[in-house]
């Protein structure tokens, strides 16, 4: 879904090309609360997330530099997921929709439950 080479038109751009779609910003958010985790603790973390759109997302987090991935080399092998500083940072600037969301979600949750 994002773009390989196109530059961007503005910030908002760049940024919602990051995180675009429903699981990624769950991810972030995930991430932020809970610090480092493994794949199963992230799955069961986001309900109703496909195992492939996890992948998928996770794979497209870290080519962003957003969302680190560290293999460790023991038996059972092991991979844990955690934010980069630049992810952080990311996550904070989230904070504020999210608020917005918090405050509002009522109101649109009725919205569409009367359209």
């Amino acid at each position: 879904m994002s773009r390989k080479c196109a530059p961007f038109v503005c910030g908002i751009d760049a940024a919602i090309d990051v995180v675009g779609g429903k699981w990624k910003v769950l991810i972030l958010w995930e991430l932020a609360n809970s610090g480092r985790r493994r794949f199963g603790e992230l799955k069961r973390g986001l309900p109703g997330v496909s195992e492939k759109m996890l992948i998928q997302h996770l794979r497209e987090l870290e080519r962003d530099e957003v969302v680190r991935r560290e293999v460790f080399h023991e038996v059972p092998p092991r991979v844990e997921y955690s934010l980069t500083s630049f992810g952080a940072e990311l996550n904070d600037a989230l904070g504020p929709l999210g608020a917005w969301g918090q405050r509002h979600k009522a109101r649109l949750e009725k919205i569409r439950a009367d359209s």
